[in-house]
């Protein structure tokens, strides 16, 4: 399935392993998938949000809103420890990633859904897996012969119950009109 998509697109799914692991959660989910959308602002797609004042950072904002970062920072914060700064004086010391943790042993376990201990992947959710399965359909639907940034936002939104679906509803916007228009931006 991976060779239909364009490399737009393989950067996107890439890269919403890295926001996973920049907000330390254990999966990929629907929410990383749109951030990583939104890491592509030349895109048609990702336009589509940008111009409606959904960029990469209010989004990131959102799920941050809505998810936390991770079990960590919940805990620090309740104590008053605002884990960013200490990151980004940690880094602007040592340099970006300086607290990344190495990956260790990992499982026999391999693709893209798995995590395989190496590059610090995480595993896709049920809805990261199902709107990556959506974005075929869309393809399939709309006779484009590949998979690109647009149909993986529209899986996004097919699915319809993941946090980016909802980061993209609580920002305001109609899910109906950005299918509307980011199929305009397909053709």
């Amino acid at each position: 399935m991976f060779e239909r998509f364009t490399e737009g697109a393989r950067r996107v799914v890439g890269r919403a392993g890295q926001e996973s692991a920049e907000l330390r959660h254990g999966h990929v989910g629907t929410e990383h998938l749109l951030l990583a959308v939104l890491t592509e602002p030349e895109d048609p797609a990702a336009r589509v949000l940008i111009e409606a004042g959904l960029d990469h950072e209010e989004a990131r904002r959102a799920v941050r809103r809505l998810l936390g970062e991770g079990d960590d920072a919940q805990a620090l914060a309740s104590i008053g420890v605002d884990l960013d700064a200490v990151r980004e004086a940690v880094e602007s010391v040592f340099g970006a990633g300086a607290l990344d943790a190495p990956p260790e042993g990992g499982s026999r376990r391999r693709g893209w859904f798995r995590s395989d201990g190496r590059a610090g992947r995480r595993p896709f959710g049920a809805r990261a897996r199902k709107a990556i399965e959506l974005s075929l359909r869309e393809s399939l639907r709309l006779k484009s012969g590949h998979i690109a940034v647009g149909h993986l936002l529209l899986g996004v939104v097919r699915e319809g119950e993941g946090l980016g679906a909802r980061v993209i509803a609580a920002h305001g916007l109609d899910p109906v009109a950005v299918r509307r228009a980011v199929e305009v931006g397909l053709e």
